[in-house]
């Protein structure tokens, strides 16, 4: 056999058994490597030289004994077996010198997640390929990530060392980026600053070392370096966005983007965080003012006219938030090689056109959410057909609902969900039991779906199936709130084991203390137990926070039980001018024959 044909065969065999994507260097070396199984190498031309990490490949005759081995090799791996496989290509890699099999070897200690031998092979991988970058790089990452990270030292300095001029401030960015992944930080630390030692007349090792100073708390230390960095290149962007980070205060780092800008107003990255920071101050005028100095810089900076809608809308400029987020939607239309979800700002759309009573313009927007990758998608197609609820055509929202396409189980559960929703707001609460009992037979461990359930099983008088399916949702999902409180407040409801009512909202409050609706339940039980100084203080803070038609018929049973009957019935006719059909109000005043 040829060795040329015998090289192309054995790339085209590595290619052939390639089995997910090219490798990445460890996130935790020391809790075990990923577990993606990385690629093989790609197989070359067949009519290029082919070369591996800037060396040529070795000539390997591919005989039938080793390429039956590295065949029943990666048989054995895509079954589960990692051992027997990986000792097979580093055998092979060894005898053949090819550096692809101590690739492939590495690749599959990795998705076995065993560090010592992906480490062994990594360490052939380079040994094979001493000019290959890419195994410099994953050795790099790996060990930095364990207790060998000493090992990179002279690889960082003779890579430092070997770069041109130009490309050496790009060197030191990518050791920090390396380093900074480092469990010792104190010790990588120390390693750069030995590294960066022969470059201090370069403004990048001073950031680089601002950066490592930072990272271990010397934040003093991690200023000064920053400023001499800014020494070196004045008018650095980059240097003037790490002392505002170093800096460690808003106000602080407010101060230096702001001088840097009086002296470099052209200075867009710059401009854009001083704004973003003026935001997270809640100081929107000004952020306003910064954001649209870099548009007029840049027209269409998206990145600008989305902040700008945003701010917008906080200080409650709907039309010019509407505006900005047009701008924003025109100017992503023109860039198809933008990736950004235009989704959000569609969906911001909707509501500004939905809050001016424009449910038709609100409905436009969301039809252009129409694209199923888009991460929206659901969320947008759900609130679509709950506008046309709303209009009062159930069978055309429910229509929309089945148009949904998503594989989703989560998604498609959500559809069942809000269809159930559709009826039971129109009254049918038996077709939306239904509906949901047919969900849970798709989705039985659904906490949504049994949650809704258990309420409209309350309503049908099933009430046995109600505690049920709540204390299912209990145990699905522990951190459930609402689940214990609809179970306490049913009880307290009905009168009857309020002991346990009590345990059950205490301990709902216990899990959200500023939700009113769980105060209110917790008045309620106190009342069904005769606490009425507990009850109208629990009620009392529950109809401060949210003044809730329910709330303030509990609120006025308790004062009017209290003999305070003006205050009762002053509650109950604020009550009934919000919602005239609340049930509980009519069932209360009748209770009480209380006429307003």
């Amino acid at each position: 056999m040829k060795n040329a044909f015998a090289i192309v065969t054995l790339s085209a065999l590595m290619a052939t058994h390639a089995m997910a994507q090219t490798p990445v260097a460890p996130a935790d070396a020391a809790a075990g490597p990923s577990a993606a199984a990385p690629a093989s190498p790609q197989a070359p031309d067949a009519t290029s030289k082919e070369r591996a990490g800037g060396g040529e490949l070795p000539k390997v005759e591919l005989s039938s004994d080793l390429l039956y081995k590295l065949t029943k090799a990666e048989m054995e791996f895509k079954s589960g077996q990692w051992q027997g496989p990986y000792v097979t290509m580093m055998v092979a890699a060894q005898q053949t010198r090819d550096p692809r099999l101590a690739r492939r070897a590495s690749e599959m200690a990795l998705a076995a997640k065993q560090g010592g031998e992906a480490l062994a092979a990594i360490r052939l991988w380079r040994e094979l390929a001493p000019d290959s970058d890419e195994a410099t790089q994953f050795f790099l990452g790996f060990v930095v990530l364990t207790d060998k990270i000493e090992e990179a030292e002279p690889i960082f300095a003779e890579r430092l060392a070997n770069a041109p001029a130009g490309a050496r401030g790009v060197a030191l960015f990518q050791m920090q980026q390396i380093l900074s992944r480092s469990n010792d930080k104190l010790y990588a630390y120390s390693m750069v600053t030995r590294l960066a030692q022969p470059y201090l007349d370069m403004f990048e090792a001073h950031l680089v070392l601002a950066q490592g100073a930072l990272s271990i708390g010397e934040r003093e230390r991690a200023i000064g370096e920053a400023n001499k960095a800014l020494v070196i290149k004045p008018n650095s962007e980059l240097a003037a966005l790490t002392l505002a980070q170093v800096t460690g205060e808003p106000e602080a780092a407010g101060k230096v983007l702001a001088t840097f800008l009086q002296k470099n107003p052209d200075a867009v990255e710059v401009r854009g965080a001083y704004a973003r920071l003026l935001v997270e101050q809640k100081q929107l005028e000004p952020a306003r003012d910064q954001f649209m100095l870099l548009l007029k810089s840049q027209p269409d900076n998206v990145g600008a006219l989305y902040a700008l809608g945003i701010v917008a809308l906080q200080l409650e400029d709907s039309k010019g938030a509407e505006q900005y987020f047009k701008r924003f939607l025109a100017v992503l239309e023109k860039s198809p090689g933008d990736t950004r979800d235009p989704f959000k700002a569609l969906m911001i759309l909707s509501q500004i056109a939905e809050t001016r009573g424009d449910t038709a313009g609100a409905i436009a927007w969301l039809d252009k959410v129409d694209n199923s990758a888009s991460a929206g998608y659901v969320e947008a197609r759900l609130r679509r057909a709950q506008l046309i609820a709303r209009g009062g055509n159930l069978d055309a929202a429910r229509k929309a609902l089945t148009e949904i396409e998503t594989d989703d189980p989560a998604s498609q559960a959500q559809v069942l969900l809000v269809d159930a929703q559709f009826l039971r707001d129109a009254g049918y609460v038996q077709s939306a039991y239904t509906v949901l009992e047919n969900a849970l037979l798709r989705f039985p461990d659904n906490p949504e779906l049994l949650y809704d359930y258990a309420l409209l099983a309350e309503r049908l008088d099933k009430l046995d199936l109600m505690e049920a399916s709540l204390r299912r949702v209990m145990a699905l999902a522990p951190d459930n709130q609402h689940a214990y409180n609809a179970l306490g407040y049913s009880l307290a409801e009905r009168g009857i084991r309020l002991q346990e009512a009590y345990a059950l909202i205490e301990k709902a409050l216990q899990m959200a203390p500023g939700d009113p609706f769980i105060m209110d339940s917790m008045g309620w039980v106190q009342f069904r137990m005769g606490n009425l100084a507990a009850a109208e203080s629990a009620l009392r803070r529950a109809y401060a926070v949210r003044s809730d038609p329910e709330i303030a018929v509990h609120l006025g049973e308790v004062l009017w039980q209290k003999g305070a009957k003006d205050e009762a019935q002053k509650l109950w006719r604020d009550a009934q001018s919000k919602d005239p059909k609340n049930d509980a109000l009519k069932s209360t005043l009748a209770r009480l024959n209380v006429s307003l």
